[in-house]
């Protein structure tokens, strides 16, 4: 037995013939490095998320760094994100030269706190980066409103919530810029690394396009320092196949989310995530919780059973010892450290089977129940 925590593997299939066709007409072009796939895909990823403009880039890191370079956030600005958040968040705030600044997140479904976010604001508040962890759509109406009152932008981390929609809303298509990582294991993934920006912000989407490119966006024009930090085609090939699928693939996931809550809710000492109900979770990983004196033994029974977890994420940024030299100790943000200790992600994917779902609830039941905290 066996339950696998993510499916590349699995949508590779899908999408396996006719990406091998389209690796074909590139290699017949000898066009490897942009040219019309890209631009299909950024024309295509524009028009699903609802923004005028979209830019393929390296990777995830390089979307949210480039986005804020756009903006022109540098030394002695401060950027808000979570505190709870993945490293690259933090790294691409650090790289410019700003400060970043943590909020913790909420008790009840890990997103970062607006309150916090307010308190967090001075002189100095150049942007707001909330993240959509998890797959989850953050507040944004609250963190909206906050930026407004103080002509704050908002740039939002959608690398895990490609795909989630709140009152219509695409994530990434609420704030000036949305940011996407379409790492492998994403809900639309690449068959290697990439990233995207979605805007509407015709004066961003100017600037990303050169910051991308060397500083320009014809051959040998540089107009501006920049990097090197595009979208492979043979990735954007992948992507604009996997685009096609992604609603019915986060459908699918979203099915799979249900399938835990009912075989897990009755299960004493587990503590399941909260969401709204409707599309504004793609559910990248689905996220419990358990006694931290637990967790370690359980994620060793389950793999005895085949069944693979992980821990998304085990310290929160302001313990790491990259971000050390911001100040931080323990206990300046108890929810995201408490949390750190308790979570478990469990596999989620649209490979999942409802038997593996009730499969994995006996297991989980019958390690808890094995394990006295």
């Amino acid at each position: 037995m066996g339950v696998l925590f993510s499916a590349a593997s699995r949508e590779f299939e899908i999408i396996r013939d006719d990406w091998l066709r389209s690796l074909e007409e590139i290699a017949a072009r000898g066009a490897f490095v942009g040219g019309p796939p890209v631009a299909r895909f950024e024309q295509a990823f524009a028009g699903y998320i609802g923004t005028s403009e979209a830019i393929g880039v390296g990777n995830g890191t390089d979307s949210l760094y480039l986005i804020l370079k756009a903006l022109g956030v540098g030394p002695g600005d401060e950027v808000i994100t979570a505190a709870n958040t993945f490293i690259a968040t933090v790294e691409a705030i650090h790289h410019t030269g700003a400060t970043p600044v943590l909020a913790d997140c909420r008790s009840d479904d890990f997103l970062i706190d607006a309150e916090q976010v307010r308190r967090r604001i001075t002189s100095r508040t150049k942007a707001i980066l909330p993240v959509h962890l998890y797959g989850q759509i953050a507040d944004m109406d609250e963190i909206l409103d906050i930026a407004r009152e103080r002509g704050i932008h908002v740039v939002e981390d959608s690398a895990q919530a490609a795909g989630a929609r709140r009152k219509g809303k695409a994530a990434g298509s609420f704030g000036i810029a949305g940011s996407f990582s379409f790492y492998p294991d994403k809900n639309l993934g690449a068959i290697g690394d990439g990233g995207g920006i979605v805007t509407s912000d015709a004066k961003l989407a100017a600037s990303v396009r050169k910051l991308r490119n060397h500083g320009g966006e014809v051959r040998y024009q540089h107009d501006v320092p920049g990097f090197n930090s595009r979208l492979d085609p043979i990735q954007a090939a992948a992507l604009e196949l996997k685009l096609k699928h992604l609603d019915e693939w986060n459908r699918a996931r979203r099915q799979v989310a249900g399938w835990y809550e009912h075989y897990l809710g009755p299960i004493g000492g587990i503590e399941l995530p909260r969401h709204r109900g409707d599309e504004s979770h793609a559910f990248h990983v689905y996220v419990v919780r358990v006694d931290e004196k637990a967790r370690d033994r359980v994620r060793k029974q389950l793999q005895k059973k085949g069944v693979l977890t992980a821990v998304h994420y085990p310290l929160p940024v302001h313990l790491t010892p990259a971000f050390r030299h911001l100040g931080h100790q323990a206990g300046d943000y108890p929810v995201s450290e408490a949390f750190a200790g308790q979570i478990l992600s469990l596999p989620m994917n649209i490979a999942v089977r409802e038997e593996d779902v009730a499969l994995i609830a006996r297991e989980l039941a019958s390690a808890l129940g094995a394990i006295h905290v």
